[in-house]
């Protein structure tokens, strides 16, 4: 019988986590302290502008960011008490697709195009659990009928360019979910999409989850899609998480500015011929980051202490956190 301590226990748990880049220029700062963690059958959203070291995070979850020119740092990623960072690379094979697996932004790019997609599918199964040609086909089908792809048995044999956006992105999503993760990580997996077809992956997406009791990691600049599918959300800004906690308290009182900057660029029926709002200018350079908060030159609350110290990731309320020193009155405007 389990304990409400093992209940309890994170599924992920990601510890002070750094990364670096080394370019010609420097070494770029990418992953800059990222704490983060995750429950079973729980959705997590990770938030944030292009660059702001959403998919460097996911990617390293993977393991993917092993190789110069990228370098880990610092930090530990717990999957089930297991750090990721210390294991051997065998076991780092193991874990990959049999317990975290991974939705990537661009099926086409994902996918072999001169390998029929049930085969591609099918040496999952071969691969980590010994099956047959003829196994692996039937299971296969089996998955692709999963995620809801028509006439499956008469489409296993087809080739990737055979589909259609949203049925390459299915492929990929039964990839994913052949051998029943208990970690998924969807990074942009909606992205030139059209919106009938975004909503059909995104409910797939959810139904899986909760089917399975699985983890969901949900990376997207998309403040709809993250208030649509996720419980839990973590705002990220040159490399760090500046706001965390429950999806809906979050958008609806931010309390940090960057994150009601993100919030208040939604269209909604209220801004309806009318320029959505911005964020004045850039994210900055991650290989000269400032001595304070990263985000003081862009915050129109920004003071002195913004300009010299960054700010700690503290609690403010029960399951919620926020790296500004001005949090009070930010949530005084929400």
């Amino acid at each position: 019988m389990s304990t409400a301590h093992e209940a309890a226990k994170p599924l992920l748990e990601i510890k002070d986590l750094r990364v670096e880049f080394a370019t010609r220029q420097g070494v770029a700062t990418a992953i800059n302290g990222v704490d983060l963690s995750l429950q079973r059958g729980r959705a997590l959203g990770i938030l944030g502008e292009s660059g702001s070291g959403k998919s460097v995070t996911a990617r390293t979850i993977m393991g993917l960011l092993d190789t110069p020119p990228a370098k880990v740092t610092g930090g530990q990623i717990l999957l089930d008490g297991e750090d990721l960072l210390s294991v051997t690379p065998k076991r780092r094979r193991e874990l990959n697709s049999a317990s975290v697996a991974m939705v990537f932004q661009d099926a086409l790019s994902a996918l072999n195009p001169v390998h029929p997609v049930g085969r591609q599918i099918g040496e999952l199964y071969r691969v980590h659990r010994g099956y047959s040609p003829a196994e692996a086909k039937k299971a296969a089908i089996q998955m692709m009928d999963r995620v809801r792809i028509p006439v499956a048995a008469s489409r296993v044999n087809d080739y990737p360019h055979q589909f259609s956006g949203g049925m390459r992105q299915r492929i990929v999503i039964a990839m994913a979910l052949a051998l029943d993760p208990q970690l998924l990580i969807a990074d942009e997996p909606t992205t030139a999409l059209d919106v009938t077809v975004q909503a059909q992956i995104l409910e797939l997406l959810t139904e899986q989850q909760v089917e399975n009791n699985m983890g969901l990691i949900l990376i997207t600049h998309d403040i709809s899609v993250v208030r649509e599918v996720t419980d839990q959300v973590a705002v990220m800004y040159a490399g760090r998480i500046v706001e965390n906690g429950p999806t809906a308290q979050v958008l609806s009182e931010p309390a940090h500015p960057y994150t009601r900057g993100l919030a208040s660029s939604v269209a909604s029926e209220e801004l309806k011929g009318q320029l959505l709002p911005a964020i004045p200018g850039s994210p900055p350079d991650l290989l000269n980051l400032p001595a304070g908060c990263a985000f003081a030159g862009r915050c129109p609350l920004a003071n002195q202490q913004c300009a010299t110290e960054v700010p700690e990731l503290d609690e403010i309320a029960a399951q919620r956190h926020t790296a500004c020193f001005n949090s009070q009155e930010v949530l005084a405007h929400a």
